[in-house]
């Protein structure tokens, strides 16, 4: 059983329509290294690594869906009020065309959400050096939109989302460290 509390894991807030800066945070909603990528990268990666940091993966992999939601309801509010000549304008007249102001999984440049994103070798380091690589790369992505609106209301939401990624970066590095550990101990392998 499920209960749904209607709050965001962290308040959005936007103090103008901006359909630019919208299309822009769309990477982090479909793209390779946006927030549904690494969800399913990670909720899909711990049936083939240790039972000591299942949890792990399982507690971030839930957490990237809260950020998906983050995301979406970012690119809500900077759409909402937006014309359609200001979509347009943003190079969102294809997604107007096609899906109306609805969120689609796409990257910034309109390119649909693929699995082909999705890494997984079966190793447990190898898939925990591309978690960690994932992280950073979302960790950049987040800054280089941080950087590139003067909406301080979103850079207070895109920045908490920045350091999130830090510390799924630093858990991930303490998890190669377990796993490392454990195959000395030849613990399994």
């Amino acid at each position: 059983m499920w209960i749904y509390e209607k709050k965001l894991q962290y308040p959005v807030k936007v103090s103008k329509c901006d359909p630019m800066m919208a299309k822009f945070l769309l990477e982090q909603y479909g793209g390779a290294d946006g927030e549904l990528s690494a969800a399913l990268r990670y909720l899909n990666q711990r049936y083939s690594i240790p039972d000591r940091v299942i949890g792990l993966l399982t507690d971030i992999g839930t957490e990237e869906f809260a950020h998906l939601e983050m995301i979406a309801t970012m690119v809500y509010k900077l759409t909402k009020d937006a014309t359609v000549e200001q979509l347009k304008a943003a190079g969102l007249g294809d997604h107007y065309a096609v899906h109306d102001r609805a969120l689609f999984y796409q990257n910034a440049s309109g390119v649909p959400w693929t699995s082909a994103y999705i890494q997984a070798k079966g190793d447990p380091v190898a898939d925990l050096y591309e978690d960690i690589a994932a992280e950073e790369k979302a960790r950049a992505t987040y800054q280089w939109l941080i950087d590139m609106t003067d909406d301080v209301d979103l850079q207070d939401g895109l920045k908490f989302l920045r350091e999130r990624e830090v510390i799924h970066s630093l858990r991930f590095r303490e998890a190669v460290e377990i796993i490392k550990a454990d195959r000395d101990q030849k613990k399994f392998f």
